[in-house]
């Protein structure tokens, strides 16, 4: 399922002396079956787009094709909540919006709420927690005696028992150390891998982007003002320096090591096996130059 921004624009309190306008003339075409991270420094419209992505908001101008529903600010509201369905949003911190007695109806609420009965609630729970790394002995237990990392993964279990065609992630990793931040990252790559979800990536981590997306977006002022593979928008560190926007400690760390040592790398190292792989071939050519030097 495509979804597609088509000259979207977004104001706030619109016709009240508080407008703001937050959102202009994006166009913007997530394909089914991509990783996308949206990136942007604060203010940047990223939570505004974030929540355009299943109809939470209504375009003020513009069009919004998710699937094969077109919303524009006109779109009745009511007709909208299949949308949400198919489009599960992992809020920051979901942990919060965990509110029932037990693992297991939590878990089985969104679907419930869709028509599920109990019985196959309960069914999806015990499918979902394996996929987040949880096992059936939680499913009684209650969620406020679980830890912080383990109520996160209850509430993604949540979003993912929906069964959604994309996934939408909202700063997924917040406040997790660099181990649980990888094991985050790694779980919804394998779900990107394995059960074919698109999945869209709102993030500050330029690591998360250069390790697990395959398309770019950027973001300033309310619209989009780059986009492309994640390799072609790293290319121009100073281009996102000035935008207050950081690179892939992978790419700081090749340049710093090409300007110390004269090592010449060929390709761009956006994670750590691409600079590995970098750095063996550019020693490698070091020899090779060097005799060609002497035979002179």
């Amino acid at each position: 399922m495509d979804i597609t921004f088509e000259k979207v624009g977004y104001t706030y309190q619109k016709g009240t002396p508080f407008q703001n306008k937050a959102l202009y003339d994006i166009d913007l075409h997530i394909k089914e079956g991509s990783f996308t991270a949206l990136v942007g420094h604060t203010g940047s419209g990223k939570s505004t787009v974030l929540q355009h992505l299943n109809a939470l908001m209504k375009p003020s101008e513009g069009t919004v094709t998710i699937g094969d529903r077109v919303i524009t600010s006109q779109s009745n509201n009511k007709n909208l909540k299949g949308i949400r369905k198919k489009v599960g949003i992992v809020f920051q911190f979901p942990e919060s919006q965990l509110f029932e007695e037990t693992v297991a109806k939590d878990i089985a609420f969104g679907p419930k709420n869709f028509g599920a009965t109990e019985e196959e609630g309960i069914v999806l729970a015990k499918r979902m927690l394996p996929i987040v790394g949880l096992d059936e002995s939680y499913m009684e237990r209650s969620p406020f005696d679980l830890s912080g990392g383990q109520m996160r993964r209850v509430a993604i279990a949540g979003v993912l028992a929906m069964e959604p065609e994309v996934l939408v992630l909202d700063e997924p990793t917040a406040g997790l150390d660099p181990q649980g931040r990888k094991e985050m990252m790694d779980m919804f790559y394998r779900l990107y891998r394995t059960q074919g979800l698109t999945i869209i990536l709102v993030t500050h981590q330029m690591d998360d982007v250069a390790n697990y997306a395959d398309h770019m977006v950027v973001l300033e002022k309310g619209t989009v003002i780059k986009e492309g593979a994640p390799k072609d928008v790293f290319k121009d560190a100073a281009w996102l320096e000035s935008k207050q926007l950081g690179v892939p400690a992978t790419v700081s760390f090749g340049s710093l090591l090409s300007q110390k040592t004269g090592l010449v790398f060929n390709g761009l190292p956006l994670t750590t096996a691409d600079l590995a792989d970098e750095i063996a071939k550019a020693l490698k050519q070091q020899p090779n130059d060097s005799k060609a030097g002497d035979a002179e």
